[in-house]
């Protein structure tokens, strides 16, 4: 996908006016009908209660988490019911036994030895010869019982002083999730205290019967999920991989935009590498290949609730391509016939590595023609009326959000704005249909 000249807009209007791309609505069909929006752009307060009440759920849920987890490590590893420590105690009552057996064996040598000295006939002597022979022969056997049941004691202990580090190691990473969910839930009281402070000015402000007017409405129940990218692609080659739009409401979406852009960028200086990758994508019903380009203005139709659709997705690496880093941004949109509108909120990051063909043995270009044969709807973008999850799709954010830090390559600033600019020329073609449908 030649993405050069989307970037250099979204870059331009980010120059331009900085919030150019923060604000970006989601987008409308071209087709869509001139009706006034009377959407709230901003999540109601009820949305908000529901989200904090969510995320506290999540913080009490992660606290508990915590204490469990140092209860088990403090009390429930160290009862020997416990399978690591029985084996400690089991193997350390062992090797006590076989370590008094040995002393008890050395003992017997000792008097045998003592019996031959004191032995004043031959017959005498010969029966202390075996007697000490015999003793010899069990305090050898004792010693390697052992040198056996010490060596099980100690393998039994390190077993379980490895268990134990295992243990603390989840401590630490749930300490770490209680410490995001504490963080999210802040952020979460804060968003309904600055809303609640925004409706108490505009009752304010506003004449009685006065109706708010916004764009479209965030809804995280439309998904937009990614599936059989690589993490690497190698240059000369072509990846298929698929798109599944969900939507995951109750009621039918009349209308369906899926939003692809791939963005990729040398990571040794930094260089754009978007003229190296070509995306294009097709459907059941349409699969002739086409250029992601074109997907903003394309509508999947209709999508009943609960139901998703597949998009075949197709990714051309150039041979000549460098190494660096990639990122394909996706998300959705939907209008109805009555003028609603809104999109997921978020622009989800699906990185890859990007290998040049001299590094990671390339291989020949796969057909282009065989790549989107009609007939299996699930992988081609025919409709599923089978209930789907949800709840996935990544991340939080509003509408209008270009991608975090958190959801970008961990490679350096510059490569995360690189990124970032990806983002944002997906969203600048959102902008742009919301502009000409307005």
């Amino acid at each position: 996908m030649k993405i050069r000249r989307v970037l250099a807009t979204a870059v331009a209007a980010a120059v331009i006016s900085p919030v150019g791309l923060l604000s970006a609505a989601p987008a409308f069909a071209d087709e869509k009908p001139a009706t006034q929006q009377t959407q709230k752009a901003k999540p109601t307060t009820e949305e908000l209660e529901q989200a904090v009440e969510r995320a506290q759920k999540e913080y009490d849920a992660a606290v508990a988490a915590v204490n469990d987890a140092v209860r088990f490590l403090k009390e429930d590893m160290e009862a020997e019911t416990y399978p690591t420590k029985a084996a400690v105690v089991e193997t350390e009552q062992a090797a006590a036994a076989a370590a008094k057996a040995k002393t008890e064996a050395d003992q017997a040598v000792v008097d045998a030895r003592a019996k031959l000295d004191a032995a004043t006939t031959d017959e005498d002597k010969a029966t202390a010869q075996t007697a000490l022979d015999e003793a010899e022969q069990a305090a050898e056997e004792a010693a390697d019982a052992k040198t056996a049941a010490d060596t099980k004691a100690t393998e039994a202990r390190t077993a379980h002083d490895d268990a134990r580090v295992a243990q603390a190691r989840k401590i630490g990473l749930l300490q770490k999730a209680r410490d995001e969910a504490k963080e999210k839930l802040a952020d979460a009281e804060k968003a309904l205290a600055d809303a609640e402070a925004d409706d108490e000015g505009d009752d304010e402000g506003e004449e009685p019967g006065e109706e708010p007017t916004g764009d479209c409405v965030p809804e995280p129940g439309l998904t937009a999920v990614v599936t059989g990218l690589p993490d690497k692609v190698v240059g000369g080659t072509t990846e298929t991989f698929t798109l599944r739009v969900t939507n995951g409401t109750g009621g039918t979406m009349d209308a369906v935009y899926p939003y692809v852009g791939v963005h990729g960028f040398d990571t040794k200086g930094f260089k754009e590498l978007d003229s190296y990758l070509d995306l294009e994508w097709s459907t059941a019903a349409n699969p002739a290949w086409r250029d992601a380009d074109l997907m903003d203005a394309s509508s999947l139709g209709s999508l009943k609730a609960k139901a998703s659709v597949d998009v075949r997705l197709r990714l051309k690496v150039d041979p000549d391509v460098p190494a660096g880093q990639g990122a394909a941004f996706v998300t959705a949109d939907y209008v109805n016939e009555d003028g609603s509108c809104g999109g997921y909120p978020d622009l989800d990051a699906h990185e890859f590595q990007i290998l040049a063909k001299a590094d990671g043995g390339g291989t020949p270009a796969k057909d282009e023609d065989t790549e989107a044969k009609p007939g299996n709807t699930t992988e081609q973008g025919g409709a599923s009326t089978t209930a789907v999850n949800t709840s996935g799709g990544g991340g939080g954010g509003s509408l209008a959000r270009t991608g975090s830090s958190d959801a970008l390559p961990k490679v350096g600033l510059a490569g995360g704005a690189a990124l970032v600019l990806g983002a944002g020329a997906v969203l600048a073609a959102r902008h742009r249909r919301t502009s000409t449908a307005a």
